[in-house]
């Protein structure tokens, strides 16, 4: 078994957030040891926290082999992390404390992901990044020129890590191009628990308090923030010239837009905003007809995945990886331009074949569980674990 410390995201709530939990919870299971390292103290502490005294309350605090490790921030968001001043001595520090076998960094958009590479290559372990920033090969709007450059900026830094984990062919095709070597890059999609989000096998209390709330009226579905990467601007436009009768759009998120688009007088759009409970999240899934995801730019969406494996007819655009997730007749896929215009298009076939939505439902399902099970991303988290801990550190 493996000693992994991992550094990572617990809130605020997003993709990367989900990605660490899961993953690392699946770890746990296997037998395997995993200290959590992340962002979690209140700016304006005074003075130093004793991380030995911390790591000693972890472990006789029930934590046993998997203490956990704040770190002081400045600011902390759904996309970015700026770390306090002495946020790296206290990360070196826990490191020499744990003694880790190897360090995986999901990685936060933070000043301290640059300085990994170092601080690593001086304690003498391997480093694994996860890096999950969203992206469009095809440079197709402003978002995915944006991202572009996120790319470019870490290039030079992610050449320098043992190993990185990217979602698909086509994010490591872009790395490549930007100068990070083909071995160093570990296609590894992400995962989902396929016994937690799957098809209603019997109707918990949560769905059916969704189904008396909704009645008769067939939901469609968007879950994610809110932002403007996400384009949920194009998807109300479309639904509002549509209005499709019977039917309500759920927009469970928040995020800096909302405000901007939330108006209060639509009876058949529901602003839900921030769901914390994963069972209502859950039913929300098992509950909707369909599946919307708008975005400019993606990863590899965890939201489109677990709508996946519940069993609903998904539409997404080709952003990122979620075409090829889709493609072949596992959903509907739509260009990242003229989203408003296709979905305009699409929204009354969807009303109007349930026969379609039941089929393009069936066939998610069974997509994630060719590829996307969180057992099989964890069997090559593995494997790429036991490579790295038999192996000197590349130079």
């Amino acid at each position: 078994m493996v000693h992994i410390a991992w550094l990572g995201k617990k809130s605020p709530f997003c993709g990367n957030v989900t990605y660490g939990l899961s993953t690392t919870e699946a770890l746990r299971a296997r037998g395997h040891a995993v200290s959590f390292i992340h962002f979690d103290t209140p700016a304006g502490a005074l003075g130093r926290h004793d991380i030995s005294a911390e790591l000693h309350e972890r472990r006789t605090g029930g934590s046993g082999d998997n203490p956990e490790v704040t770190l002081p921030y400045l600011v902390k968001s759904q996309v970015y992390t700026i770390p306090s001043p002495g946020a790296q001595r206290e990360l070196r520090e826990s490191l020499e404390r744990l003694r880790p076998d190897l360090v995986h960094a999901s990685l936060t958009l933070s000043p301290l992901d640059f300085r990994l590479p170092d601080l690593c290559q001086q304690l003498g372990l391997p480093l694994v990044a996860t890096f999950h920033p969203a992206f469009d090969a095809g440079l197709r709007n402003l978002a995915g020129g944006t991202q572009q450059l996120t790319y470019q900026l870490y290039a030079p830094s992610l050449a320098r890590f043992d190993r990185v984990i990217v979602f698909s062919e086509l994010q490591a095709d872009l790395l490549e191009r930007l100068g990070v070597r083909r071995q160093r890059l570990a296609v590894i999609p992400n995962g989902v628990d396929i016994d937690t989000w799957a098809p209603a096998r019997s109707v918990s209390p949560e769905l059916t308090e969704l189904q008396r709330r909704f009645a008769d009226r067939r939901v469609f579905l968007y879950m994610g923030r809110v932002a403007t990467e996400k384009n949920v601007e194009a998807l109300l436009r479309a639904w509002r010239l549509v209005r499709p009768s019977g039917c309500v759009l759920v927009i469970v998120g928040d995020g800096p837009l909302r405000q901007a688009l939330q108006s209060g007088t639509e009876d058949d759009v529901l602003w839900w905003g921030y769901e914390a409970d994963r069972a209502r999240r859950v039913a929300l899934l098992q509950l909707a007809e369909v599946f919307l995801l708008p975005s400019l730019v993606e990863g590899l969406s965890l939201a489109l995945l677990e709508a996946m494996a519940s069993g609903t007819a998904c539409v997404a655009t080709d952003a990122g990886a979620d075409g090829e997730v889709l493609a072949g007749g596992a959903g509907i896929v739509i260009s990242t331009q003229g989203v408003t215009t296709q979905l305009r298009t699409l929204l009354p076939v969807l009303r109007d074949q349930p026969v379609l939505t039941a089929e393009l439902g069936r066939r998610a399902r069974e997509r994630v569980l060719e590829r996307y099970t969180l057992t099989r991303n964890i069997d090559s988290l593995e494997a790429l674990y036991a490579q790295l801990t038999r192996q000197p550190l590349a130079a």
